[in-house]
């Protein structure tokens, strides 16, 4: 079966970007000095893309071919790119303008793009992963435990209605913060 252009460019760079992305997780020191985020939130977010990407998208051959995962590919690529930017430009003491209202003003758009197609892409999977039972452990075992992915991937979308409007509305106040304190630095210039 020949694997379409998206899949192509989703293997070669989701497979070590997101590998690499990881283990930013493991160096707080790495994290503090160049990322200025919590490492809570960038663990919780690192972790839900790799999750996505193996998990879903790789483990789940039929999706790969839905728009949903384009949806979510091109959000993550144009945040990347732009959050990169942004570290970037601030460590060589030089940000533009442009930059930072790019950082602080598209997630409005892409973030929800994402979610979107996450969820989708999520929502495609269920009936491949009930009907072939994927990663499912079903009693009676040695073990005396069972595990449901069906269910788990369920739990993992419903977990979206608390999580996104927190981390949203967080981007938002970081938005106002940011963008009016630059505001201002313009004013008295």
């Amino acid at each position: 079966m020949e694997r379409s252009c998206l899949q192509k460019t989703q293997s070669l760079v989701g497979d070590w970007r997101d590998d690499l992305y990881s283990t930013l997780i493991y160096h707080p020191k790495f994290l503090s000095g160049i990322v200025p985020s919590s490492v809570v939130l960038t663990s919780f977010q690192v972790m839900s893309r790799v999750f996505l990407i193996w998990a879903v998208t790789h483990s789940v051959k039929e999706v790969q071919s839905e728009d949903s995962v384009l949806l979510f590919v091109i959000a993550w690529t144009i945040t990347e790119i732009i959050r990169y930017s942004f570290y970037t430009f601030s460590l060589l003491n030089h940000l533009p303008y442009i930059i930072k209202w790019a950082r602080y003003t598209l997630f409005i758009v892409l973030y929800p793009m994402g979610v979107t197609g996450e969820l989708l892409t999520i929502y495609a999977a269920l009936p491949f992963v009930r009907q072939a039972g994927l990663y499912s452990i079903s009693l009676p075992n040695k073990y005396n435990f069972s595990f449901d992915y069906y269910a788990f991937l369920i739990l993992v979308m419903i977990s979206y209605i608390p999580l996104f409007p927190q981390l949203y509305f967080h981007m938002i106040h970081q938005r106002r913060k940011v963008l009016s304190r630059t505001e201002e630095h313009k004013k008295f210039d």
